[in-house]
């Protein structure tokens, strides 16, 4: 076995505390994986505080995972040791559904197996995700990191960077198409960079105008605070080819589904603690359509990551020590963060 250090939040909605425990030798497909830095992502909160039902402790988050191979099984044939690479929000699937075969593992009719907070497929041993120095994967989920992506802005690619180019691509994001994003965080500020490099007329629906000036450099067009000013509704009413909600609190999305053209969509990508009321008017007087999106499958992921490779894209961080990141819950909690927290995971040892 190999020995990890890392952080775990030992009880539901405790503080995340120095913990050891053990992984996997290597198996003949397995990829050893030294751990350099892993991000802070909104859902990493929502687990440790069992706000979804479900959480499973001793608890070690972190699912936007960048490092390098430090060792390899006897068969893997797409990785060497030294080579800079990533782990997102998944680490196995069944490998024999009709999703998995059309490379959605993300949407495995078995259910994928989670980073953390999951089961391996061996149905009884729990997975323990990036707050740590090392993870063993097989390679088949891994991803390569292009060189030219600094390792820190990378790794919220895994999730907060696919989890915004899945439904851009899926919709058809580009020229032409008007695309609003709701919310300026870790997903909103990728949702704008991705949107605005597909060469899509980008808007940004945020509660204030504070990030104005910072999104208009990520490459927004136009900027709407419709929680101060609600004339924003009237005046966009049946604006929008797509719309994408990134929030993880709960909003009207009757009011947004109203800023759809005909046959506008709006996909939802976060996920509130609380079910939203849905009226059917916002969506038939214009044939509109809701959505949902989660992340993207290994192939897809891959895709992503050589995008932002070639249009310069990374994600807006805060450097910080595994030490601080209890302050650093607290921070995304208070919307204090431009654009994401990531874990210098070197500070464990």
């Amino acid at each position: 076995m190999i020995p990890v250090h890392s952080y775990a939040c030992k009880q539901a909605k405790g503080p995340l505390t120095s913990y050891a425990f053990e992984r996997r030798e290597p198996r003949d497909h397995d990829v050893v994986i030294d751990i350099q830095y892993c991000g802070i992502c909104h859902s990493d909160i929502h687990q440790v505080s069992d706000e979804w039902g479900g959480s499973a402790f001793p608890m070690v988050p972190g699912h936007e995972i960048a490092g390098i191979v430090s060792q390899v099984g006897t068969n893997v044939s797409h990785y060497k040791v030294g080579e800079r690479v990533g782990v997102g929000c998944f680490v196995d699937s069944c490998r024999k559904c009709s999703s998995c075969y059309d490379g959605l593992e993300q949407y495995c009719i078995e259910g994928c197996t989670l980073t953390y907070n999951g089961v391996e497929r061996d149905g009884k041993t729990p997975t323990q995700g990036g707050y740590s120095n090392k993870i063993v994967v097989n390679e088949n989920y891994v991803l390569r990191i292009p060189d030219d992506l600094p390792l820190p802005r990378a790794a919220p690619l895994m999730c907060a960077g696919i989890t915004l180019y899945s439904p851009l691509m899926h919709w058809k994001a580009g020229p032409g198409k008007k695309v609003g994003i709701i919310g300026l965080g870790g997903l909103g500020h990728m949702g704008v960079k991705i949107a605005h490099a597909l060469g899509a007329e980008v808007t940004v629906l945020s509660h204030s105008l504070k990030k104005q000036d910072e999104a208009k450099k990520m490459g927004a067009d136009k900027f709407y605070a419709t929680s101060s000013d609600f004339r924003s509704f009237e005046k966009l009413k049946g604006y929008f080819d797509l719309i994408i909600n990134t929030l993880s609190v709960e909003i009207d999305w009757n009011r947004y589904l109203n800023l759809l053209a005909l046959d506008g969509t709006m996909i939802v990508v976060g996920l509130p603690e609380k079910e939203t009321l849905l009226g059917a008017s916002s969506l038939i007087n214009a044939r509109r359509s809701l959505a949902g999106s989660v992340i993207g499958g290994i192939q897809e992921t891959q895709q992503m990551l050589d995008f932002c490779s070639k249009h310069n894209i990374a994600c807006d961080i805060e450097l910080i020590p595994i030490q601080k990141v209890n302050e650093a819950y607290l921070r995304v909690i208070n919307s204090d963060i431009r654009y994401r927290f990531v874990i210098d995971t070197k500070s464990l040892v």
